[in-house]
Formats: structure tokens, C-alpha cells, sequence
């Protein structure tokens, strides 16, 4: 009881402060409540499934809407809409990243797999993220140490291995995503993955696996034999 009256309270909020919240530094400032009562508030003037197929029409997907910058969203879609879908992105990774902290994510790897899609496929850059782990194997923190162009993102193993010592942990995910949907690794993705590998050897850290998301399922460069 005592969360529904909390939610509700929650929802009755200023909309529009908390839209401006959004708006001038993202999602992440709002918890999960003040997430949710903006994407339950409706938006009237607004035709949902018209403006569902434009947005499908100009993305090409819904990974891809959801990936949508909020700029390129507004081009589209009202504000507040734009707002809506932001928000429901970021809930819906939470909602993925949760398990991945409490258990550890090696015996996990469909939610694994299922979370750098949502958070991968459809992007228009190249992203590079590592997904850094305690000595349990559970999610400490995933970060962006990379962003680039559509068929390349800036990689520097040196800041990756230094952000590993920082969060102290134990074992590394690397993840980048191909945004033409290419699922075939690049010689400069093995040649990173290769130099992050032995650095991290040097230093007692595991790099579990590289993850490439494309259009298809993720790849695996253990299993390619990559690593």
C-alpha cells in the first residue's frame, strides 16, 4: 500500500519541471517513479498509432526509435512525447540492468544479450561500452569509453584498464555495436579486443567476452575464437 500511495504522490508532481529535467540532462536524474508518471500521463491532440507508424516510417525500427536521439525524436513527435519515449528506453534498461548487479552475469548471458541490444541495436553511431564486474561476477557499472562515427568508435585500451582499477573490478564485457548491422568483426575490433585482453592479463583481470550487436543476434568473439 504504502508504494501505491508513494507512486501516486509521485505522479502528481510538476509534469512539466520534471519534462525540463529530461530535457536539459537526461533521464538518469529521475528515479524510477517520477520515470513512470511521466510515461503514464497522456498527450492529448495526439493519435497514437499514426504517430507510432511515423516514427516506424522515420527510424526504421523500434530499437531504433528507442535509440533515437531526443532531438531527432522532436522532429517527429511533440515534446512531450519525445520525452515519453527517453523515458520508457531508460526504464526499460533498468529493468534489464537490475538482475545483472544481483547475480553473477556469466550464468546469466541471455539477459546479458538482451540488455546491449536494448541498449545497442539501432544506435546511429558506433558505441564501444565495457560492462566492468566484481570478483562475483556481478555488474558494477556499464560506461561508453567510446563514441564515433557510423563505422567507427575511438577506443583506448589504456583508459579502459584504468577505469577497471578505479571501480576495482575483476572482470570485463566488451560490447560495441555495428550500426549497418554488419555482423563480422573488424581487424581493428579483434586488434583492440587483443590489446585490452593482454592488458588486463597483466593486471589480474578477466575480459570474459566482446559482444558485437548488430541487426542479428550478438556475436560472440569467444566463440568465433577471437579471444
Amino acid at each position: 500500500m504504502n508504494a501505491i500511495v508513494h507512486l501516486t504522490s509521485r505522479a502528481g508532481a510538476d509534469l512539466r519541471d520534471l519534462r525540463s529535467r529530461v530535457a536539459a540532462h537526461g533521464p538518469t536524474g529521475l528515479d524510477a517513479a517520477e520515470c513512470l508518471a511521466l510515461v503514464l500521463q497522456p498527450t492529448p491532440g495526439v493519435r497514437a498509432l499514426d504517430l507510432s507508424l511515423m516514427l516506424l516510417e522515420r527510424f526504421g525500427s523500434m530499437p531504433e526509435v528507442l535509440n533515437a536521439p531526443a532531438a531527432a525524436l522532436r522532429q517527429v513527435a511533440p515534446p512531450a512525447v519525445a520525452v515519453k519515449i527517453v523515458l520508457l528506453h531508460d526504464l526499460l534498461r533498468r529493468t534489464l540492468e537490475a538482475p545483472l548487479r544481483d547475480r553473477p552475469v556469466l550464468g546469466a548471458m541471455s539477459l546479458v544479450r538482451d540488455y546491449l541490444r536494448l541498449a545497442l541495436a539501432g544506435k546511429p553511431r558506433e558505441e564501444f561500452r565495457v560492462l566492468f564486474l566484481d570478483r562475483r561476477c556481478r555488474l558494477i557499472r556499464d560506461e561508453v569509453m567510446g563514441e564515433g562515427t557510423v563505422d567507427h568508435a575511438p577506443v583506448y585500451p589504456r583508459e579502459v584498464l584504468r577505469r577497471a582499477l578505479e571501480l576495482d573490478a575483476s572482470g570485463l564485457l566488451l560490447a560495441h555495436n555495428h550500426p549497418g548491422g554488419a555482423p563480422t568483426p573488424s581487424a581493428a575490433d579483434v586488434e583492440v579486443t587483443r590489446q585490452v585482453v593482454a592488458g588486463a592479463r597483466a593486471l589480474a583481470i578477466t575480459v570474459h567476452d566482446h559482444l558485437l550487436i548488430g541487426e542479428s543476434a550478438p556475436v560472440s568473439f569467444r566463440a568465433l575464437g577471437l579471444m
